[in-house]
């Protein structure tokens, strides 16, 4: 079943214009092409790239980051790391984005095409606390910056953006930096972040978000020149909506001279889902500047600065409804762009690829359909937040049910597999081989850990446990079920081969710090030596229940 799509179908459209956990999400126009991006953290391949003709229906094209570097640190998961808010731009015929990884710096890549290829990351400046790096080229003038915001868990210092020139080619800075915009010298502001800047009407401007992730608002700054003085104004917040923290995202203008803006909500175990704003040029906000004196329009974004639930689409020709893909038959062992991997995949899954994917050598090629992931022999099998094995895709942002098909091929004792909902705590239902050759049923979970909370004395972080007493399942296979309902409260169920049936309690998904929780299919086996086998997974469905 396809995915919902937020058009309406009768002109307008419905927000969340993408209903998961789309994180930070920046966009730009080329032609008659919207393409947006969005934080990937720590999963592989990352910086996902979608496509959209009018900026409601999109589809996922491709991701412009095969591996996390540095490569060995991210062999193991880093689920709150890796790529922060990326921008996105098309700049001398050929698209960039730019990020900040917070522990060691912002990276670019770049390509001709959207599809690729893309350039293997370059170091633009090294350092912690670096994060929500945004690129701008000045077409007037052909000077080059860069702004950025601060991680104080890493810097010791936030609510700040700093400005650099930049080499025109991207790939590296010329001055050491200045503070362009202090959020401790603008009352009331904290946690400024996120800058996104651009040129428009002889002005330089900075959209960035304060307020912080569930709370805050979108600001828009600008300056004559791009290192200030800075004039600032609040252009979206909540108001009297049920859009929580409406903000930090893009600004785009349509072929037919429209202006839009999307953002994120979060929504806590959903992660942050996108919003589309309408946008205009006025006096709208609120601001310590006087208009009048300044000179110029404001953007004005929303309804008069508060976030639209459902409105009338861009006036651009008409498209099929289409969301991101969910569902997967992996045909011929291949598995679909929605996919990622925990972390990124060892040297010697790399080279056992036989297509060029780095990815390939947790999953088997084959002639027929059905995911093959081998069974990763592992010392942590107690725990799926510290696999790099796991395939995962986005918990969809409203009741969903999903379902799979799963045999377990392996003789392996102790061998298992299933499909997971996980995040900070997580939950899983699958197949285990025992030491007497049968397969069981069984269905585990493992409680939430303090963020940031080391390992107990055995070396784990809430070893799980039995949700239900474990079935027979003679046959080696079964069909599983997760139903998520409201607020991410998910229903286990199975069968066996005697029909349907209940599994355990309710299991309330929950997010990492700045990840959603996620939906994940995984095998293992225990330490020992040899190929410990695989298993099979075919016919993934995501149904919506409603939206």
């Amino acid at each position: 079943m396809a995915p919902a799509s937020a058009d309406l179908g009768d002109g307008t459209y419905r927000n969340p214009v993408l209903d998961a956990d789309w994180s930070d999400p920046d966009l730009l126009c080329v032609g008659d092409d919207f393409y947006l991006t969005a934080s990937s953290f720590g999963r592989a391949p990352g910086l996902p790239l979608l496509h959209s003709r009018d900026l409601v229906n999109w589809t996922l094209v491709g991701h412009a980051l095969q591996l996390l570097e540095p490569a060995r640190e991210f062999s193991r998961p880093r689920h709150d790391y890796g790529v922060w808010a990326p921008s996105l731009r098309h700049h001398d015929d050929r698209f960039w984005i730019f990020w900040g990884d917070p522990d060691h710096g912002i990276f670019q890549v770049n390509a001709p095409e959207i599809r690729g290829p893309w350039t293997w990351p370059h170091l633009v400046k090294e350092g912690k606390g670096f994060i929500d790096a945004c690129p701008l080229w000045d077409e007037e003038t052909g000077e080059a910056y860069l702004v950025h915001a601060w991680a104080k868990s890493r810097a010791g210092v936030k609510n700040r953006l700093t400005g650099h020139r930049m080499r025109p080619d991207g790939t590296g800075l010329l001055d050491e930096g200045k503070v362009i915009i202090d959020g401790d010298r603008i009352p009331g502001w904290f946690t400024l972040e996120g800058p996104k800047a651009y040129r428009h009407d002889g002005w330089f401007w900075i959209f960035a978000p304060a307020g912080g992730v569930e709370t805050g608002w979108q600001g828009a700054f600008r300056s004559r020149g791009f290192f200030g003085p800075y004039e600032e104004r609040v252009v979206l917040a909540q108001g009297d909506t049920e859009v929580n923290g409406p903000h930090q995202g893009g600004w785009v203008r349509t072929g037919a001279g429209e202006d839009w803006f999307v953002h994120f909500q979060q929504r806590g175990p959903y992660g942050r889902v996108v919003h589309l704003q309408p946008m205009r040029w006025g006096d709208g906000g609120t601001s310590r500047s006087n208009e009048a004196e300044s000179g110029g329009g404001r953007p004005v974004l929303g309804d008069e600065g508060a976030p639209v639930a459902v409105h009338r689409k861009p006036r651009l020709p008409p498209q099929p409804p289409s969301a991101p893909a969910t569902d997967d038959d992996f045909p011929g062992g291949r598995f679909g762009r929605q996919w990622q991997w925990t972390a990124n995949p060892p040297p010697s899954s790399r080279l056992r690829s036989s297509r060029g994917d780095p990815h390939d050598g947790w999953a088997t090629q084959h002639s027929g359909d059905g995911l093959r992931l081998s069974c990763v022999r592992t010392a942590d099998a107690h725990d799926l937040r510290r696999l790099p094995n796991v395939l995962t895709q986005r918990l969809p942002g409203s009741p969903a049910t999903v379902e799979v098909e799963l045999r377990l091929d392996s003789e392996e004792p102790r061998a298992r597999a299933g499909l997971a909902v996980l995040g900070d705590a997580f939950s899983w239902i699958g197949l285990q081989r025992e030491a007497d050759g049968s397969v069981r049923l069984v269905h585990r979970f493992a409680e939430s850990v303090a963020m940031g909370a080391p390992p107990t004395p055995l070396g784990q972080w809430g070893r799980e446990r039995d949700a239900a007493l474990p079935r027979e399942a003679p046959e080696g296979r079964a069909r599983l079920w997760i139903e998520s309902g409201a607020g991410a409260r998910c229903r286990f169920s199975y069968d066996v081969g005697g029909g349907r049936q209940s599994s355990g309690q309710v299991f309330a998904a929950t997010s990492w710090r700045w990840v959603g929780a996620l939906l994940g299919l995984f095998a293992l086996a225990p330490v020992g030596g040899g190929h410990a086998g695989a298993a099979s997974f075919t016919q993934f469905r995501i149904t919506s229940s409603s939206r």
